[in-house]
């Protein structure tokens, strides 16, 4: 995307880049600025540089290109600088008002046809139509409706709408651990991500497999994406997991499976934690208390499903040239980033401040070797790298208000509810499966971040009527909203996955969800075990555990089928 920018743009793009880095850092270290600030900033340079990078294929409509960047920093611009008195006028907006936002909510609904595709576009167009024409609809889920331009100025000006939760979500928080997962990357620390669990258990049964799972869980924490996670370990560990003697499905589902344990890891989660966080009120560091403990469980179901994989088609790896002890007595230095973030954070830091020094500590632990040091070339990259990344999530921002702006306005955020309670009769199983059905129905078209703050809003309050404490109803919800990765028919980080191993695609997507299995009964534990979730005495909470990870090593022992080899008299690898 970057090069096929002109010289130009990409100058302009390299120093909106290191803007934001210096910007953030001021922020939080010296001067914290304003909310509308963060967002509006980081709203404005998104959209210039999606313009810039996504550009139309038409010399003639590449006008119109650089006609909607600066419509898009005009009304941006003007919240920013007209936020005080917008709030103060509430309800009694100007006519200039009023154009504003609806050429604010137009421009962000393009920007994520642009990005993510017309599925955006329609959901967006769909809600606006049901926002407007609300009194037209079925009685279940009929509203008073409201005028075009009304519609479109509650969207943009109101806290719930384009400059709402994802919007301060992604200003604040995401943008900073996405450039500081780029820096991490840049100086060296993917390489010893992958070494140290290849020198721990490359050699065992399964070894390269194992590799993959917890090399996969260690960066997928601060990718932030499933599919970037396996496009990028993948290349590594799915040649050899194939060249050890994983079939090309089963190599090629691993990889996915794995990668999406990052996405619940702490200390970053992806970008769903801190929209709990924002959610709930609760602080980002309980958020990662409560997921640590299934996070790891993830990761373990996966890794002895992996055991038994190549326990019965006797696969094993190869010895490291060097022992784990070394590796980590000659590059420990690489966990100092993640372990600065994760002590600040619980120490009671902001998010932002943690990601900032953690980025730094990056740049000082890429001086250590000679080859991984970087410097002003090396720093710009880093930024670019970040920033770019950003992009894709940062398109939804529009859509994303308008969806949740019109919720709102609506009420059918409290119908929606009604109607999933109804329903499923009030049992809660029942209500978990549609949870899991629309989420991945939405996950089949928009990112997964997207796909958990949509469903969160409409499906949360179902959860709570039935009983299930705030933070495990939103995590049955976020860990439902990575489904759309390795469930059939969509599951992209699957399809990649395949495309890696070389392997037939749809035997890898259903491999794939097979290993991931602990992703769909993870949220019935939330649901049902409040230890799980941190709920509950010290003695109820520690009974939970022990009694989920033996329960967890048979759920994988028995979905494996390694019994039925066993019943059979096959013989397995030792």
């Amino acid at each position: 995307m970057y090069k096929q920018l002109n010289r130009v743009e990409q100058v302009v793009f390299d120093f909106l880049s290191v803007f934001l880095i210096l910007f953030y850092s001021y922020s939080a270290v010296l001067q914290p600025a304003s909310t509308q600030y963060h967002r509006g900033i980081y709203v404005v340079i998104t959209y210039v540089l999606i313009f810039m990078s996504y550009k139309s294929k038409y010399k003639f409509f590449r006008i119109l290109d650089y006609i909607l960047l600066v419509l898009s920093i005009g009304s941006i611009g003007y919240w920013i600088l007209n936020f005080e008195a917008i709030n103060y006028r509430t309800g009694a907006e100007t006519l200039l008002d009023q154009y504003i936002a609806v050429i604010g909510v137009l421009i962000g609904i393009e920007l994520a046809r642009r990005v993510v595709g017309n599925v955006f576009v329609i959901l967006g167009i769909v809600l606006l139509l049901f926002g407007v024409y609300g009194d037209y609809m079925p009685e279940m889920i009929s509203h008073a409706g409201a005028p075009f331009m009304e519609l479109c100025t509650s969207i943009f000006y109101k806290s719930d709408g384009v400059f709402g939760i994802m919007a301060n979500v992604l200003a604040t928080y995401v943008i900073l651990f996405v450039l500081f997962g780029a820096f991490l990357e840049k100086s060296g620390a993917q390489r010893f991500f992958i070494d140290f669990p290849l020198a721990a258990v490359g050699h065992r049964i399964g070894g390269p497999g194992k590799v993959a799972v917890i090399a996969s869980g260690l960066f997928g924490s601060i990718s932030g994406s499933a599919i970037a996670n396996t496009v990028s370990t993948g290349a590594f560990t799915i040649p050899m997991m194939k060249r050890a003697g994983f079939r090309p499905h089963v190599a090629g589902g691993i990889e996915p499976a794995a990668s999406i344990s990052g996405m619940f890891m702490p200390p970053i989660m992806g970008a769903g934690g801190f929209i709990m966080a924002e959610l709930t009120g609760v602080p980002y560091s309980q958020i990662m208390l409560v997921a640590i403990f299934p996070a790891f469980m993830y990761v373990f179901s996966v890794f002895m499903m992996v055991h038994f994989e190549a326990k019965i088609h006797n696969v094993r790896g190869e010895k490291s040239k060097h022992s784990a002890k070394e590796i980590l007595k000659k590059q420990w230095y690489y966990t100092l980033p993640l372990g600065m973030i994760t002590v600040l954070m619980l120490y009671g830091y902001s998010p932002a401040y943690s990601a900032i020094i953690g980025l730094f500590t990056c740049l000082v632990v890429s001086w250590v070797r000679p080859e991984t040091r970087i410097g002003f070339k090396g720093f710009v990259e880093a930024a670019r790298a970040g920033t770019e990344n950003s992009l894709t999530i940062g398109a939804t921002v529009g859509v994303i208000g308008i969806i949740i702006g019109v919720l709102t306005f609506s009420g059918l955020i409290l119908t929606f509810a009604d109607i999933v309670i109804e329903l499923a009769a009030g049992r809660l199983w029942m209500t978990i499966l549609f949870i899991a059905l629309a989420s991945l129905i939405l996950g089949m078209g928009v990112p997964v971040t997207a796909a958990y703050l949509i469903t969160a809003v409409v499906a949360v309050p179902a959860l709570l009527h039935l009983g299930v404490n705030e933070i495990a109803a939103h995590m049955i919800v976020y860990w439902l909203s990575q489904d759309s990765n390795i469930t059939p028919p969509v599951c992209i980080a699957a399809f990649a996955g395949a495309t890696i191993a070389g392997a037939n695609m749809w035997k890898t997507a259903f491999t794939s969800f097979k290993f991931a299995k602990f992703l769909y009964l993870g949220p019935f534990l939330f649901g049902y075990v409040p230890a799980f979730s941190l709920n509950g005495s010290n003695a109820d909470i520690a009974k939970a555990f022990v009694i989920i990870f033996v329960g967890t090593w048979i759920y994988a022992y028995l979905l494996s089928g390694i019994w039925i080899k066993r019943l059979k008299g096959q013989k397995l690898a030792a």
